[in-house]
Protein backbone atom coordinates (compact mmCIF):
# COMPACT_ATOMS: atom_id res chain seq x y z
CA UNK A 1 0.00 0.00 0.00
CA UNK A 2 2.76 2.50 0.96
CA UNK A 3 4.82 1.78 -1.86
CA UNK A 4 1.76 2.40 -4.18
CA UNK A 5 1.11 5.49 -2.58
CA UNK A 6 4.38 6.54 -3.37
CA UNK A 7 5.11 5.33 -6.87
CA UNK A 8 1.84 7.35 -7.54
CA UNK A 9 3.30 10.56 -5.66
CA UNK A 10 6.34 10.18 -7.31
CA UNK A 11 4.42 10.17 -10.56
CA UNK A 12 2.74 13.16 -9.72
CA UNK A 13 5.83 14.91 -8.53
CA UNK A 14 6.79 14.14 -12.51
CA UNK A 15 4.43 15.35 -13.94
CA UNK A 16 4.05 18.84 -12.00
CA UNK A 17 7.85 19.35 -12.98
CA UNK A 18 7.03 18.51 -16.16
CA UNK A 19 3.95 20.40 -16.48
CA UNK A 20 6.33 23.65 -15.16
CA UNK A 21 8.11 23.08 -17.69
CA UNK A 22 6.13 22.90 -20.79
CA UNK A 23 4.58 26.17 -19.33
CA UNK A 24 7.82 27.69 -19.52
CA UNK A 25 8.51 26.85 -22.85
CA UNK A 26 5.60 28.36 -24.06
CA UNK A 27 5.83 31.66 -22.12
CA UNK A 28 9.19 31.84 -23.64
CA UNK A 29 7.91 30.76 -26.99
CA UNK A 30 5.23 33.64 -26.76
CA UNK A 31 7.43 35.76 -25.74
CA UNK A 32 10.00 35.85 -28.50
CA UNK A 33 7.76 35.65 -30.97
CA UNK A 34 6.23 39.33 -29.44
CA UNK A 35 9.33 40.30 -30.07
CA UNK A 36 10.35 39.08 -33.14
CA UNK A 37 6.57 40.38 -34.22
CA UNK A 38 6.85 43.71 -32.43
CA UNK A 39 10.15 44.63 -31.16
CA UNK A 40 13.02 43.25 -33.58
CA UNK A 41 12.08 45.33 -36.71
CA UNK A 42 12.03 48.82 -33.85
CA UNK A 43 15.71 48.13 -32.93
CA UNK A 44 16.81 47.06 -35.69
CA UNK A 45 15.28 50.35 -37.64
CA UNK A 46 16.45 52.01 -34.31
CA UNK A 47 20.64 50.54 -34.67
CA UNK A 48 20.26 50.84 -38.22
CA UNK A 49 19.52 54.70 -37.89
CA UNK A 50 22.90 55.47 -37.69
CA UNK A 51 24.15 53.71 -40.94
CA UNK A 52 23.12 55.92 -43.86
CA UNK A 53 25.38 53.98 -46.20
CA UNK A 54 23.40 50.80 -47.58
CA UNK A 55 20.81 50.55 -45.03
CA UNK A 56 18.08 49.04 -46.24
CA UNK A 57 20.23 46.51 -47.46
CA UNK A 58 21.55 46.20 -43.80
CA UNK A 59 18.40 46.16 -42.57
CA UNK A 60 17.26 43.43 -44.59
CA UNK A 61 20.65 41.03 -43.92
CA UNK A 62 19.96 41.84 -40.20
CA UNK A 63 16.10 41.14 -39.87
CA UNK A 64 17.16 37.86 -42.47
CA UNK A 65 19.85 36.66 -39.91
CA UNK A 66 17.35 37.38 -36.78
CA UNK A 67 14.20 35.80 -37.66
CA UNK A 68 16.58 32.68 -38.87
CA UNK A 69 18.31 32.48 -35.51
CA UNK A 70 14.67 33.02 -34.44
CA UNK A 71 13.80 30.25 -36.22
CA UNK A 72 16.67 27.68 -35.20
CA UNK A 73 15.29 28.91 -31.83
CA UNK A 74 11.83 27.24 -32.39
CA UNK A 75 12.73 24.45 -33.82
CA UNK A 76 14.90 23.86 -30.76
CA UNK A 77 11.94 24.74 -28.20
CA UNK A 78 9.39 22.42 -29.93
CA UNK A 79 12.06 19.41 -29.26
CA UNK A 80 12.73 20.06 -26.12
CA UNK A 81 8.85 20.22 -25.44
CA UNK A 82 8.70 16.82 -27.42
CA UNK A 83 11.14 15.55 -24.84
CA UNK A 84 9.40 16.91 -21.73
CA UNK A 85 6.37 14.50 -23.37
CA UNK A 86 8.62 11.58 -23.74
CA UNK A 87 9.58 11.84 -20.28
CA UNK A 88 6.02 11.86 -18.98
CA UNK A 89 5.53 8.54 -21.12
CA UNK A 90 8.39 7.08 -19.44
CA UNK A 91 11.00 6.57 -22.28
CA UNK A 92 13.00 9.46 -21.59
CA UNK A 93 16.18 7.41 -22.65
CA UNK A 94 15.23 5.80 -26.28
CA UNK A 95 16.21 6.92 -29.36
CA UNK A 96 13.81 9.34 -30.08
CA UNK A 97 15.26 11.59 -26.75
CA UNK A 98 18.46 11.41 -28.38
CA UNK A 99 16.87 12.33 -31.63
CA UNK A 100 15.46 14.98 -30.12
CA UNK A 101 18.69 16.32 -28.01
CA UNK A 102 20.55 16.08 -31.30
CA UNK A 103 18.10 18.21 -33.31
CA UNK A 104 18.06 20.88 -30.08
CA UNK A 105 22.02 20.45 -30.25
CA UNK A 106 21.96 21.12 -33.89
CA UNK A 107 19.94 24.62 -34.03
CA UNK A 108 22.52 25.92 -31.42
CA UNK A 109 25.02 25.50 -33.16
CA UNK A 110 23.53 27.32 -36.43
CA UNK A 111 22.61 30.20 -34.20
CA UNK A 112 25.71 30.63 -32.84
CA UNK A 113 27.00 30.14 -36.63
CA UNK A 114 24.16 33.24 -36.97
CA UNK A 115 25.32 35.27 -34.77
CA UNK A 116 28.99 34.82 -35.13
CA UNK A 117 28.17 35.75 -39.20
CA UNK A 118 26.17 39.04 -37.61
CA UNK A 119 29.74 39.82 -35.83
CA UNK A 120 31.33 42.50 -38.69
CA UNK A 121 27.79 44.83 -38.03
CA UNK A 122 28.36 44.71 -34.87
CA UNK A 123 32.26 45.78 -34.96
CA UNK A 124 30.93 48.33 -37.54
CA UNK A 125 28.60 49.61 -35.05
CA UNK A 126 30.97 49.48 -32.23
CA UNK A 127 33.68 51.33 -33.97
CA UNK A 128 31.07 53.75 -35.69
CA UNK A 129 29.90 54.74 -31.94
CA UNK A 130 33.31 54.01 -30.07
CA UNK A 131 31.36 51.15 -27.48
CA UNK A 132 33.97 48.07 -27.30
CA UNK A 133 31.61 46.52 -25.03
CA UNK A 134 29.69 45.84 -28.06
CA UNK A 135 31.72 43.67 -28.81
CA UNK A 136 31.73 41.56 -26.03
CA UNK A 137 27.57 41.51 -25.96
CA UNK A 138 28.14 40.21 -29.57
CA UNK A 139 30.28 37.55 -28.23
CA UNK A 140 28.13 36.52 -25.39
CA UNK A 141 24.50 35.98 -28.03
CA UNK A 142 27.03 33.91 -30.04
CA UNK A 143 28.80 31.74 -27.30
CA UNK A 144 25.10 31.34 -25.26
CA UNK A 145 23.80 29.15 -27.93
CA UNK A 146 26.95 27.55 -27.92
CA UNK A 147 26.97 26.19 -24.52
CA UNK A 148 23.85 25.19 -24.99
CA UNK A 149 24.99 23.12 -27.40
CA UNK A 150 28.13 21.32 -25.70
CA UNK A 151 25.34 20.33 -22.73
CA UNK A 152 22.89 19.16 -25.10
CA UNK A 153 26.12 17.05 -26.41
CA UNK A 154 26.94 15.90 -23.16
CA UNK A 155 23.68 14.94 -22.55
CA UNK A 156 23.02 13.18 -25.71
CA UNK A 157 26.45 11.09 -24.65
CA UNK A 158 24.88 10.13 -21.55
CA UNK A 159 21.78 8.97 -22.25
CA UNK A 160 23.53 7.10 -25.19
CA UNK A 161 25.47 5.21 -22.66
CA UNK A 162 22.50 4.74 -20.37
CA UNK A 163 20.50 2.79 -23.38
CA UNK A 164 23.58 0.61 -23.43
CA UNK A 165 23.40 -0.12 -19.79
CA UNK A 166 19.87 -0.98 -20.23
CA UNK A 167 19.69 -3.15 -23.18
CA UNK A 168 22.92 -5.25 -21.58
CA UNK A 169 20.88 -5.67 -18.49
CA UNK A 170 17.85 -6.53 -20.51
CA UNK A 171 20.17 -9.58 -22.10
CA UNK A 172 21.86 -10.48 -18.92
CA UNK A 173 18.63 -10.88 -17.68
Amino acid sequence: MLRALATKRVKNMKRSSTLFLRCVIIFIAVAVLSLCIFGIPWIVGAVLDYVSVFTYVRFGFVLAGVYLTAIFFFIALFHAFKLLTYIDKNVAFSEDSIRALRKIKTSAIGMSILYLCGMPIVYFLAQKEDAPGLMVIGLAFACAPFVVAVFTAVLQKLVRSAIDIKSENDFTV
